[in-house]
């Protein structure tokens, strides 16, 4: 048992940190998928998700810190991290068949939102648009450790260049898994099986973050993000139908 979560969870963040590097996001996304069927509890997933994500989010803010903008940054980031601690708070008062249900849709959403609609609609960048926005990242990844798409709608309206945004994003989970991670940590979400899993998931995440930046140079996106779409909504269906 514990080898094949091994090879899963390695397996996984080789998908999702590839996802991550090419996109800007998705790792939380594509990690979930899979990862409460594999951990214990939604908490642990969710943890164990928000720890490989900051590995991740940690490389590339390294390496594109002199873009970021912490005056268009700070107010999506500020209300993002009061409502994730508020939605992690009562995630260990929620039952798991509700998660479960509340996740299959979300990823459903989700999958349906990325492939038909998000190059159609557009946000400005006010004060109420990013408080909005880190309103509702901050369900997702409280939840479910998957607060990219309204902060990544909001930096693709914000943001003059890739640079930036990448910056800008990156940053954005950087410093919002670190928080959720105190918040989990708190809460008793992080345990040994966490820990062991990030053990098993590490060299999954560098191995994706090196495969992503050479596709991210080298080949188009728009087939492999649709084909990751599919799969989202799939995977949707499934937890929604409890298959």
């Amino acid at each position: 048992m514990m080898g094949s979560m091994a090879i899963s969870l390695f397996l996984l963040s080789i998908g999702a940190s590839f996802v991550q590097r090419t996109t800007g996001f998705g790792f939380g996304i594509f990690i979930m998928t899979m990862l409460p069927a594999i951990m214990p509890s939604y908490g642990e997933a969710t943890t164990l998700s928000g720890i490989l994500a900051l590995t991740t989010s940690s490389i590339i803010v390294f390496q594109k810190h002199r873009y970021i903008s912490w005056s268009r940054l700070l107010p999506i980031l500020l209300t993002f991290a009061i409502v994730s601690v508020g939605a992690i708070f009562l995630l260990s008062r929620m039952e798991y068949a509700v998660l479960n249900v509340l996740l299959g849709i979300t990823l459903i959403v989700v999958s349906i939102y990325f492939a038909f609609f998000s190059k159609r609609i557009k946000v400005k960048t006010t004060l109420p648009v990013q408080i909005s926005a880190g309103t509702l990242s901050g369900l997702l990844g409280g939840f479910f450790g998957m607060q990219g798409p309204p902060a990544v709608l909001y930096f693709v309206s914000s943001e003059p260049d890739k640079e930036h945004y990448l910056a800008m994003t990156q940053t954005y989970f950087l410093v919002g898994n670190l928080t959720m991670t105190l918040a989990r940590a708190y809460n008793g979400f992080f345990t040994s099986t966490v820990a062991m899993g990030y053990v098993y998931g590490i060299a999954g995440v560098i191995i994706g973050n090196l495969i992503g930046a050479w596709v991210f140079e080298h080949i188009t996106g728009a087939v492999l993000k649709n084909i990751i779409y599919a799969y989202i909504g799939l995977s949707g269906l499934t937890f929604l139908l409890g298959w």
